[in-house]
């Protein structure tokens, strides 16, 4: 059974091959979790240079960025209703909070920091919530996490582009 675990990162790459690199990156990109730590890498395995597989990855991960901010409130406002996405929700709010402590003392700021860090848990996904539970105005929201997108594009990038 071992042998058929496959990443979703594996999975797109081995039975998405119809589709051009760029578009792979975009979709790996803009998958929760993923994010460009997981796109920008796959770039190089898809033969991209480093140019195209940062725009491509930049791109998808901030492809998913506005509709969460508008959309995340009245949605789950509106799931609430339902026992099971209660759960989901309190767990994300309580795990949110727990990453998120720059974000509550520095605010906008904070998010920058939050999303810049390249580990799981502390991206895109994750500094839209933040921005929400805090209050933050989407206009900031959306510019701080796509500054913070781009930092952490540039830490993964030398990671994964060494001699770019």
């Amino acid at each position: 059974m071992e042998g058929f675990k496959l990443t979703v990162q594996e999975f797109l790459i081995q039975h998405a091959d119809f589709l051009p690199p760029e578009v792979i990156v975009v979709i790996l990109s803009a998958l929760p979790i993923i994010e460009l730590r997981g796109g920008l890498p796959a770039g190089t395995f898809l033969g991209l240079s480093f140019q195209s597989a940062l725009f491509f990855s930049v791109l998808g991960n901030l492809l998913p960025i506005f509709p969460i901010l508008f959309l995340f409130q009245p949605i789950s406002t509106w799931m609430m209703r339902f026992s099971a996405y209660e759960r989901v929700h309190n767990w994300l709010y309580e795990r949110t909070m727990s990453k998120s402590s720059q974000v509550k003392k520095y605010g906008a700021l904070g998010l920058i920091l939050f999303t810049a860090v390249p580990l799981p848990t502390t991206g895109a996904y994750s500094a839209c919530l933040a921005s929400i539970i805090f209050g933050i105005p989407i206009r900031w929201a959306f510019i701080s996490i796509s500054i913070g997108v781009l930092i952490a594009s540039i830490v993964i990038g030398l990671l994964s582009y060494p001699l770019f």
